[in-house]
């Protein structure tokens, strides 16, 4: 799971920093949101989790591991598109912000049980 959430984040950080560059060239920055989680939930907070569960194989062999690694990469995007297009003015869209806001949620709290649980000295 390690290595899969860090080659991940970096297509995150991609995004964010070509969502960074489009802001700057035009000058609107609406989407500043969606720029601050694609860095924060994608690039930064997966980066940490995947070299985690690289020092601590238990937790990421773990179903917890699985959890985490699934529930997050399928709501973060649901939710950053979801904010993308409600920024755009399409507030129909809002539903799936929230969808893939609780799933985010539910992904951290399944990372922490899992860090806890899990990660521990070998004695």
């Amino acid at each position: 799971m390690g290595i899969k959430l860090i080659k991940i984040s970096v297509v995150y950080f991609v995004i964010g920093v070509l969502l960074g560059l489009y802001m700057s060239m035009t000058g609107q920055y609406i989407y500043t949101g969606v720029h601050a989680h694609i860095n924060l939930l994608g690039w930064t907070s997966m980066t940490l989790a995947g070299i985690l569960y690289l020092i601590f194989p238990k937790a990421s062999m773990s179903g917890l591991g699985k959890i985490h690694f699934w529930l997050h990469n399928i709501s973060l995007p649901i939710m950053m598109v979801g904010l993308f297009f409600v920024l755009a003015g399409n507030i129909h869209l809002l539903p799936l912000v929230s969808i893939g806001g609780i799933g985010v949620v539910l992904a951290v709290i399944v990372f922490a049980l899992n860090i806890f649980k899990n990660v521990k000295v070998e004695e």
